[in-house]
């Protein structure tokens, strides 16, 4: 009977085993065949780019239906499913390419339902405007309910047109960033975390030992709110050729509470039903009816662009997308991995010239250095330009301050020129709510000091503390040379500070505002031509695909991890850090 047991098992584990491979081959054949067919565009056509269907990213990636079984999901019962994602150089490539070509009539935008973060939107409304600019072709936006960042990005339109159904609803009430603080829950529960840090303005390890915002993070938080709504505000009044402060006090006032207020006030063109829509639509196409339009996915136009080259002489843009980790991982900016990508770059002679593209929040100082290292060899030999996406702080900021120019979004976070460590101790977790007795027998007598099971005495805290002074001074020095400021003056900017790019431009973080596209055209001319259509623009690393990210997923890689795991395994880890934690996202 023992034996039948075990031949059962072990067939119904073959079972499972054979079955989990040919499920991965499945979605990879799948994949394949999907990549391997392109579109087929009609002849004549409009350009829809709905921002509900994907998210605009670092890089076009293709959507993950893994999302939902990753460990987090598992664990906590969300879903995590990954919408595709249009890399921001592919989505301003596209558009400049539909002001260009014939069979595009113009441009029909959908903000409503945006899955992009204001500094994407930031870059593709500058590629908007350039289409309007440029093509003499209008762009025509509709809208049901928006909020503040679709408004943003849907204000940049000739037209904009709004439902006159009831429930619409304007729900444009400013920018806003809310902070969450698990000290008080996690002393509840007997965690008590110490905070060693070098920087007032240091407030990522604040959420983990306080339950509300210190002074200097409020205050810093309170000018990155209002620079980010200088820019966007700025940008909404002089498109609709209102005053700012009328913009200012129609917010305040909750003056835009119905879609006729909207009209009423200047911000939208017109009310419309479906039979109206489709009419203005029907006639800016050029058609006898609206069924004769031809509609243009835009990420199926994006696909369509996306056609191999034979140009050999290479721009390289390099993505440090994600946090900055140590050793090869796939899903972060990986030490080690990523100093072999620019070792690689580095040594390809058709390599020409270099965009650092950093959206980070930083990470380990010593994956930072490691890629610091590698991208200072990279730079002696070939010209290397940053350009700054949503986020470019601390770690971010530490391996790329030093590029020959430095291109920053209006609303890039960056800065954050601080230090901090974080010692969690467990020990009254486990005696009064696990009920787990903890004795430490160590040849030394701070053998167990990253034991979690003790505070740290005050010797021990020096000792972290002298460390953090060290890496500080490390990170001073590093920007005072590679920006060439006196390094009190980066001490007196820093202090952990986080600036937005606006405002980084008044103090010589960063060198001038512009979009990644901006970076490039600056690398092209230092490499010696600066006409884009005599390169071969070449991303690097590779993104991943949806089986390659499920088995990244599998091997503990951290692509779908929500915001309750990722606390859970910074708290496990102590190191010293050099990054930010919260960021500010307008929907």
């Amino acid at each position: 009977m023992k034996d039948f047991i075990k031949m059962v098992l072990a067939v119904l584990c073959g079972l499972f085993i054979a079955g989990f491979i040919a499920f991965i081959l499945f979605f990879g054949m799948i994949g394949s065949l999907a990549a391997g067919s392109k579109p087929v565009l009609p002849r004549s056509g409009v350009l829809t780019l709905n921002l509900g269907k994907f998210a605009l990213g670092e890089q076009t990636q293709e959507a993950d239906p893994f999302g939902s079984l990753s460990p987090a999901s598992l664990l906590t019962g969300a879903s995590s499913s990954v919408p595709a994602t249009i890399g921001i150089w592919d989505a301003v490539q596209a558009i400049n390419a539909a002001a260009e070509d014939p069979a595009v009539k113009y441009i029909f935008l959908r903000a409503d339902g945006n899955l992009s973060g204001v500094t994407q939107l930031e870059e593709l409304r500058t590629a908007l405007k350039h289409f309007r600019a440029t093509s003499g072709k209008p762009v025509v936006a509709y809208l049901e309910s928006f909020s503040t960042g679709e408004y943003y990005i849907a204000s940049v339109a000739d037209k904009i047109y709004m439902t006159s159904h009831l429930g619409a609803e304007p729900m444009m009430y400013g920018v806003g960033s809310q902070m969450f603080f698990f000290g008080d829950l996690l002393k509840k529960f007997g965690v008590n975390v110490q905070l060693i840090r070098h920087g007032k303005y240091k407030s990522a390890g604040e959420m983990y030992t306080r339950g509300n915002a210190s002074p200097e993070n409020r205050e810093q938080y309170q000018r990155m709110i209002d620079s980010i709504w200088e820019t966007i505000g700025d940008e909404i009044a002089a498109s609709r050729d209102i005053e700012r402060a009328r913009l200012d006090a129609l917010i305040n006032g909750l003056e835009l509470r119905l879609p006729q207020d909207c009209v009423d006030n200047g911000l939208v063109d017109a009310l419309v039903d479906r039979q109206a829509l489709e009419d203005k639509l029907t006639s800016l196409a050029v058609a006898d009816e609206y069924k004769d339009i031809k509609w243009i996915d835009f990420a199926d136009y994006v696909e369509a662009r996306n056609l191999p080259t034979k140009i050999r002489q290479k721009i390289a843009v390099v993505y440090a997308d994600g946090e900055i980790v140590n050793g090869s991982a796939k899903s972060d900016v990986a030490g080690n991995r990523f100093a072999a990508i620019l070792a690689k770059v580095r040594a390809d002679s058709t390599v020409k010239a270099v965009v650092l593209r950093v959206n980070s929040p930083g990470g380990s100082v010593q994956a930072s250095e490691v890629i610091k290292d590698e991208l200072d060899r990279l730079q002696a030999v070939k010209p290397v330009v940053a350009s700054y996406g949503s986020t470019a702080a601390s770690g971010g900021y530490w391996i790329s301050n030093n590029c020959e120019k430095i291109f920053s979004n209006a609303t890039t976070l960056t800065g954050s020129i601080g230090v901090f460590g974080l010692v969690p101790d467990l020990s009254k977790t486990a005696r009064e709510f696990a009920h787990v007795g903890v004795e430490s027998v160590t040849s030394h007598k701070h053998g167990d000091i990253m034991g979690m099971m003790r505070p740290l005495d005050a010797a021990e805290y020096g000792y972290m503390l002298t460390g953090i002074e060290a890496v500080y001074d490390r990170f001073t020095t590093i920007v005072s040379e590679g920006r060439g400021i006196p390094k009190a003056t980066v001490d007196a900017i820093g202090q952990g500070r986080v600036w937005t790019g606006a405002d980084a431009l008044g103090i010589n973080l960063v060198d001038e505002i512009g979009t990644l596209e901006d970076a490039i055209h600056y690398a092209a001319a230092a490499a010696g031509d600066p006409d884009l259509d005599s390169w071969n623009i070449k991303g690097y690393p590779a993104p991943m695909g949806a089986s390659e990210r499920f088995l990244d997923m599998l091997s503990g890689g951290k692509g779908n991890e929500n915001a309750m795991v990722a606390t859970l395994r910074k708290l496990s880890s102590p190191q010293v850090y050099a990054r930010m934690d919260n960021d500010i996202r307008i929907k």
